[in-house]
């Protein structure tokens, strides 16, 4: 979904996220790359190296494309990778984290916490809690 951002210079409409049709074949590229790799080290510069741009421009374009940073961006896909997790398997927490790619354990609940307003074991608990009231 587009959102639509005032420019300051010219007082013009232009879309800041794109939808993934008319986006540009390289971040499409990334972020695929990050979607079938979320548990691998990905820097920012492996990932504009793939796509042959410098990390400044692919920094911009990136942002230009989506709306967002490649580091934001990425860290959305394994947040949203763990929901799922530890609501559809029996995996522990740290082999959730391990999964996603996130080695801190204090990083990944802080990470959790402010995407989904709980901790992951918070979380897991009110999902099986609420299953159980069915």
């Amino acid at each position: 979904m587009a959102t639509t951002k005032v420019t300051s210079r010219t007082g013009k409409r232009r879309s800041s996220a794109k939808a993934t049709g008319e986006m540009d074949h390289r971040i499409k590229r990334v972020i695929l790359e990050m979607e079938t790799h979320l548990d691998s080290e990905l820097s920012v510069d492996v990932l504009a190296q793939s796509v042959n741009l410098s990390t400044s421009r692919f920094r911009h374009l990136f942002k230009a494309e989506t709306g967002t940073t490649p580091a934001q961006h990425l860290k959305s896909l394994r947040m949203s990778h763990a929901k799922k997790l530890v609501e559809t398997t029996f995996l522990n927490i740290k082999q959730i984290r391990s999964s996603i790619g996130v080695r801190d354990k204090g990083h990944f609940a802080r990470d959790f916490e402010r995407s989904y307003g709980l901790t992951p074991t918070q979380y897991r608990a009110r999902i099986r809690a609420g299953r159980g009231s069915n």
